[in-house]
């Protein structure tokens, strides 16, 4: 990200070379990430809001609509030698995504990979990845799964996540200490939690282990195995014939913790076969209304901020090695090449001009970008 562009800057519409599917829903995000554990006990509770000057003090009671999506190669992995340091680098992306608030995380194919396995470094004829034979021969997979597997709070783990090579080292990583990682004696209105196979005494409904000492009864009848998001309000067992020593709660959307009271409840996992598929396969329905590129070549962060425009879903795209120019050019489904990158982004920028070092890694300019955007995000995020 050395070079800076200099002469008269060129305003950009979104483009509208790709045609959103429509969907009705957003897919359930699976990562919870949060604040302050005392403003989600607290949020819910009038008696615990107070007024300053006309205005609450309480950060969380208006609410967040709008989303953060951040789109990545999954062959960054591939950049590390050992199954270790694959599964350390992906614990570090997880810890960024949290900290920085992302609702989801789009891993796109950046060359073709599956079909170009041995030239990219990856599987072999006999679907072995070099000597790591005990790792998923996809890059993407195997950190689509390291980053599914940081998010799930602790106690539901060993009912999501069967045995798997991949998660070999995955004790070792640093945890994202969510806000929906509770222990069981910590009591908040929002809870994740999985159906499990046990039938409610009365018959109706499902039994979800939500990490308390007492079995959730909620009144809809699901699948086992299945994550939901639980509302509790109360945490007491009901008392009534063969419902008793049940803690009664109602699924919600995952979407409610945001949208309602501002809290971070983590962020969906999707996979994207190529750079173009992040735009067409956008969960939402009117798709990425911002997008923004990251390259050596965009303009400087500092020249550009001003002019991102307000936005209800932003998409912010990071290349690999060699950048986003190299997925362009190996994408099929797009008629301009890596010299035209910028045309395919509202912003093209450089969010660490004069750096130090001839290459900025990707996990590290995630940290740089997503740092130097934030004044931005608050500040252009829709909530109307």
């Amino acid at each position: 990200m050395s070079e800076e562009k200099t002469g008269k800057k060129r305003k950009k519409s979104h483009p509208k070379k790709f045609k959103v599917a429509a969907q009705d829903s957003v897919s359930i995000p699976n990562l919870n990430n949060g604040n302050n554990l005392e403003a989600i006990k607290t949020v819910t509770s009038s008696s615990s809001l107070q007024v300053k000057d006309g205005h609450s003090t309480n950060p969380y009671l208006f609410g967040r609509k709008y989303t953060v999506s951040v789109a990545l190669p999954g062959s960054i992995i591939d950049n590390a030698q050992s199954n270790e340091l694959k599964t350390y680098l992906a614990g570090q992306l997880a810890r960024s995504f949290a900290i920085f608030n992302v609702d989801e995380v789009v891993i796109f194919n950046e060359a073709r990979w599956k079909d170009n396995a041995v030239a990219s470094g990856g599987a072999n004829k006999e679907g072995k990845r070099g000597e790591d034979k005990h790792i998923s021969s996809d890059p993407n997979v195997f950190l689509a799964r390291i980053l599914q597997y940081l998010e799930t709070p602790q106690y539901l783990r060993k009912a999501l996540f069967p045995m798997h090579k991949d998660l070999q080292y995955a004790g070792l990583l640093n945890p994202l200490d969510c806000s929906h990682h509770f222990r069981q004696e910590e009591k908040t209105p929002y809870r994740e939690g999985v159906v499990i196979s046990k039938v409610p005494k009365g018959g109706k409904g499902s039994l979800v282990d939500a990490g308390l000492n007492k079995n959730v009864i909620i009144d809809r009848s699901l699948k086992p195995g299945i994550r939901v998001t639980l509302q509790i309000d109360n945490f007491d067992t009901i008392n009534e014939g063969k419902l008793s020593n049940y803690i009664q709660a109602k699924v919600i959307s995952p979407k409610t913790p945001r949208e309602q009271c501002g809290l971070y409840w983590g962020y969906q996992i999707r996979l994207a076969n190529s750079i173009s598929k992040v735009f067409t396969e956008c969960p939402y329905t009117d798709g990425y209304d911002v997008s923004i590129g990251t390259s050596e070549r965009g303009q400087p962060i500092d020249l550009v901020i001003e002019e991102i425009p307000e936005f209800r879903h932003l998409l912010i795209v990071f290349g690999g090695l060699g950048g986003l120019e190299l997925a362009i050019d190996a994408d099929e489904d797009l008629k301009c090449g890596g010299d035209e990158a910028d045309a395919l982004f509202d912003l093209w920028v450089n969010t660490c001009p004069h750096q130090g070092s001839r290459t900025i890694r990707t996990e590290e300019a995630i940290l740089i970008s997503m740092s130097s955007l934030q004044s931005a995000i608050k500040k252009k995020g829709k909530n109307d």
